[in-house]
């Protein structure tokens, strides 16, 4: 998921979508345990993207606009 995806969605949708996404990392390393993994490097991806879906609802809360500066 990219970030300006992120960043177009309202906080319900991205606390939404972070559910998900935990919900199917969680069965993803259960799977990986008991039948072994498919696609190892979706572990990572989501990881990330629940990453950054926490990181913007965190930057909203506090004010901070999110641009880095050069």
């Amino acid at each position: 998921m990219k970030i300006e995806e992120i960043r177009g969605k309202d906080d319900s949708e991205i606390e939404f979508d972070i559910a998900q996404a935990e919900k199917e990392y969680f069965e993803m390393r259960f799977r990986s345990l008991t039948e072994g993994n498919q696609n190892p490097s979706r572990l990572g991806e989501l990881r990330k993207d629940i990453a950054r879906m926490k990181t913007i609802l965190s930057e909203r809360q506090i004010g901070v606009r999110g641009q880095q500066s050069r």
